[in-house]
């Protein structure tokens, strides 16, 4: 096997170190915003979800018990065994299975906040992780190939996903909208929204290319192996550059590595146990029959995006952008002391005042930001204003921690408006947002122009905005 697929001893070290990066990025974002969003008094607090939801639903360390300070345990234990890893004082498999088993807790008790693909994206690459070995022993092509497998399973699915949904990526159109519609726009993505439309079209169809044919070549025999990672990883450096996806990217990225082999001869190490191949033939065995459903899901005419079979985010199904927004509505958030004179609330990265430039955040991830972008889905635009569903349980006790001027709310913020005594009142105004033209941009030094459209929510203060 190692003349066709190469030797992989170099290749496994560059992925522990490039996962253990990942890693450290994910724990501490737990660290700095999981007691705000989830903690006794977050948004939505675990003690309540795991009151509800039992350990056979959602495995975590926290079915048991949750504290603040039990999860500033946890997260500060995964910082520090992933910052072991990544300076390479121990890689062993029991580091990488307690920074499994702790994310793991973390993300099945995260809820809305942690409902992102690639959270389970890192489940599954860390618990592959498990059984890469150290680096003073053989390496065995099983977990590399699960993990190409994954690769292929992420590139594929979010292919696949985009030719079934939306007809703009069928008809090649869907970059003249995707730059100004993304979830947290960077510097770049503005010039990259302004690129002819005909460079549109051909990155569309690259796209195409890379997440629909290429991934079948992970597993020829090198250098095809090779070249197809290389195009994948080229592929995941331009979204980089154009967007913030948070780790995304960046974990497909790490993936791609796992197509390459070794380009020197590997040191001396030590061979692996009888027992030790013995669970990488089971881990064979489980992963083959774990991915019945994934390959099943891919002929399906209602394929499934970002879905975890088990509870352990092993072996899951992928893909990304679906469908495209057409045009980018914004919910801008003002407190004011008297109900006339407003000032606005900054988000991080979420797009607000139009004059600020759009900040590089990825691959750290900014969950209240991204929960902001997907809040206009639930709202249809009228030519009389906006019609809605109702709101989210999360943004509304959002509100009302800003009325509380709550501290460890605000730290989730840029700017805060109110530093000095809590806002009598907050509301939430529903904006158009769209680039400006290279004009507009040269002549104001706005990256946007805005139009209001409605309120969101009507002014409310903390008397008649009730505890939830």
């Amino acid at each position: 096997m190692a003349s066709y697929f190469g030797h992989v001893w170099l290749i496994r070290l560059l992925f522990q170190r490039a996962l253990a990066a990942i890693d450290l990025l994910a724990f501490l974002g737990a660290l700095f915003q999981f007691r705000a969003l989830l903690g006794e008094r977050g948004l939505l607090p675990v003690p309540a979800f795991v009151e509800r939801v039992g350990f056979r639903d959602s495995p975590s360390l926290f079915a048991w018990h949750y504290s603040d300070r039990l999860l500033t345990i946890v997260a500060s234990t995964g910082i520090l065994l992933s910052a072991i890893a990544l300076t390479g004082l121990y890689e062993g498999p029991a580091l990488w299975l307690v920074l499994w088993i702790l994310y793991v807790s973390i993300v099945n008790v995260g809820q809305t906040f942690y409902a992102f693909g690639w959270e389970s994206m890192l489940c599954e690459a860390g618990f592959f992780a498990i059984f890469l070995g150290s680096s003073h022993t053989e390496p065995s092509l099983i977990p590399i190939l699960a993990l190409r497998w994954m690769l292929f399973r992420t590139e594929l699915g979010a292919g696949l996903i985009k030719l079934r949904h939306d007809e703009c990526w069928r008809n090649l159109t869907c970059l003249y909208y995707h730059y100004e519609t993304q979830p947290l726009p960077n510097p770049t993505s503005w010039f990259f929204h302004r690129q002819p439309k005909f460079m549109h079209r051909f990155a569309v169809l690259f796209s195409h290319f890379v997440q629909v044919i290429v991934p079948f070549g992970l597993f020829a025999p090198q250098p095809f192996a090779s070249i197809a990672g290389a195009l994948i990883i080229f592929h995941q450096l331009w979204l980089i550059v154009s967007g913030n996806y948070a780790w995304l990217n960046w974990l497909t990225v790490i993936l791609g590595i796992t197509a390459f082999s070794d380009w020197r001869a590997a040191p001396p190490a030590e061979p692996r146990s009888l027992f030790f191949n013995w669970i990488l033939y089971a881990l064979g065995a489980m992963t083959i029959v774990l991915s019945i459903r994934p390959v099943l899901n891919f002929f399906s005419k209602h394929q499934l995006m970002n879905y975890s079979y088990n509870r352990l985010h092993i072996v899951n199904v992928y893909g990304a952008f679906g469908s495209v927004t057409k045009e980018r509505y914004e919910i801008v958030i003002e407190g004011s002391d008297d109900g006339v004179q407003w000032r606005e609330y900054g988000f991080k990265a979420k797009p607000g005042d139009v004059h600020r430039t759009p900040p590089v955040v990825a691959p750290y991830h900014l969950r209240l930001d991204w929960l902001m972008w997907f809040l206009p889905f639930s709202v249809a635009v009228t030519p009389r204003g906006i019609a809605m569903r109702g709101y989210e349980l999360w943004f509304i006790r959002f509100i009302r921690k800003l009325l509380e001027n709550d501290r460890p709310t605000l730290k989730l913020l840029r700017d805060n408006p109110f530093a000095e005594r809590a806002p009598k009142f907050i509301r939430a105004l529903y904006y158009r947002y769209r680039y400006t033209t290279a004009a507009e941009k040269r002549e104001t030094g706005a990256w946007w122009h805005r139009e209001l459209i409605d309120q969101y929510l009507p002014p409310v203060s903390l008397e008649v905005l009730q505890p939830v």
